[in-house]
């Protein structure tokens, strides 16, 4: 990582006493605070309480008026509603937050759970597929849930109907975690309200999202995300060629995880997404022994020793951000932040011209305008709370 760029230290300290708590969750709930957002105002303010008492100033200075952080009574009422169901609240730098997921820049700030939490300890998999899944890849989810979870690991799905279900009702045994888009009480589809039920009692359900909402399209790449982040390996069953499982795969190549198909005929719309990641560098997936390849592990021995994904190659590699550092090196240092007004209004203009509505990589942006972390991030922050830019999963940005 350059020299400047944002750190998500794997442990940092959690909130120890209950106002800490309150402050955490009133600073991320906060307006346009995402969690990129709410890391990096506790890396340049050291806490969350210098971090909130700093944000109205911040948002002024961003053009943005009347800026009002999250109100302590919302936070006190997200806490009782969550309590209430007989959920934790898990923040992060917690000994039981999931250590890979910690490490990415955009971690979920807070999770609240329902279930065992010590499930997050256990090495996890990811098994994701189509929501219309065929009788065959039925089968393959639920052959290859079952002998991961004989094997040690935890599984880790989505809840959504067809692949995701199958999952986890094959491992609710052995372990498995289902992350929700709403909040944690919000079952989506409520086809599977018993599953999810299940899955409460033997398992573990988590959402990033406060107790009592409705998820939204937005709330499922980020859901996605969180899915992929947990993971040492992202399992594709079956997935279209454009589908919410293609973006969780895509998140997981991105992160370094090692991502793995099952094939599917070229007729097969649901096999395209599959085939695609395949022929892009993704490894082919025929059963549980393919994962315990790819991991340098074996049946009833889980290594915890993270490697690397396979680099991709062709299509895929253009739609993700470059992670070989010998590809683009950022230009030359300039000054950490403009102080003339007319030098921000250029700067901030060279910045919007360059994003659009499809995502663009954070460190590809740099590169494009030839600025360093320290020079571009300050007024990253700034457009995102004006509103004009929008975080999205992965280190991307676009325009709103």
């Amino acid at each position: 990582m350059a020299d400047g760029q944002l750190s998500n230290p794997t442990h940092p300290t959690p909130p120890r006493t209950e106002e800490e708590r309150l402050t955490v969750l009133r600073l991320i709930r906060s307006r346009r605070v995402g969690a990129v957002t709410f890391h990096r105002l506790i890396l340049e303010h050291g806490s969350a309480a210098a971090a909130l008492a700093a944000l109205p100033a911040i948002a002024r200075a961003a053009g943005v008026q009347d800026y009002e952080c999250c109100p302590e009574g919302v936070a006190r009422a997200e806490l009782a509603a969550g309590r209430s169901l007989g959920a934790r609240l898990l923040f992060h730098g917690d000994p039981d937050y999931p250590d890979l997921l910690a490490a990415t820049d955009d971690a979920p700030p807070v999770l609240w759970m329902q279930g065992n939490a010590t499930l997050l300890r256990r090495p996890l998999v990811a098994i994701i597929g189509a929501r219309n899944a065929s009788s065959l890849g039925v089968r393959m989810a639920r052959r290859l849930a079952r002998d991961l979870g004989e094997a040690g690991f935890c599984t880790v799905s989505g809840l959504a109907r067809g692949i995701d279900a199958e999952v986890h009702l094959a491992t609710l045994a052995t372990g498995t975690i289902a992350v929700q888009a709403g909040g944690v009480e919000v079952i989506y589809p409520q086809e599977n309200a018993g599953l999810a039920a299940d899955i409460a009692r033997q398992g573990l359900r988590i959402s990033e999202q406060p107790p009592g909402l409705q998820p939204h399209a937005r709330h499922f790449p980020l859901r996605n995300r969180i899915v992929a982040g947990m993971a040492r390996a992202v399992l594709v069953v079956e997935a279209a060629a454009r589908s919410g499982s293609l973006i969780t795969a895509r998140i997981a190549l991105d992160l370094g995880r090692e991502v793995l198909a099952v094939p599917g005929h070229p007729f097969d719309a649901r096999s395209g997404g599959c085939n695609h990641l395949i022929r892009d560098g993704a490894a082919l997936l025929r059963d549980a022994g393919d994962v315990f390849e790819a991991l340098g592990t074996g049946p009833n021995m889980p290594d915890l020793t993270r490697h690397p994904a396979r680099p991709l190659t062709g299509t895929a590699a253009t739609k993700l951000p470059e992670r070989d550092p010998k590809i683009g090196a950022p230009g030359p240092e300039k000054p950490a932040r403009p102080t003339v007004l007319s030098e921000t209004v250029r700067l901030h203009g060279m910045i919007l011209d360059r994003l659009g509505p499809s995502p663009l990589a954070e460190d590809q942006l740099m590169r494009d305008l030839s600025l360093s972390s320290a020079a571009l991030v300050p007024e990253l922050l700034t457009l995102e709370l004006q509103g004009r830019i929008q975080r999205q999963p992965g280190g991307l940005l676009s325009r709103r």
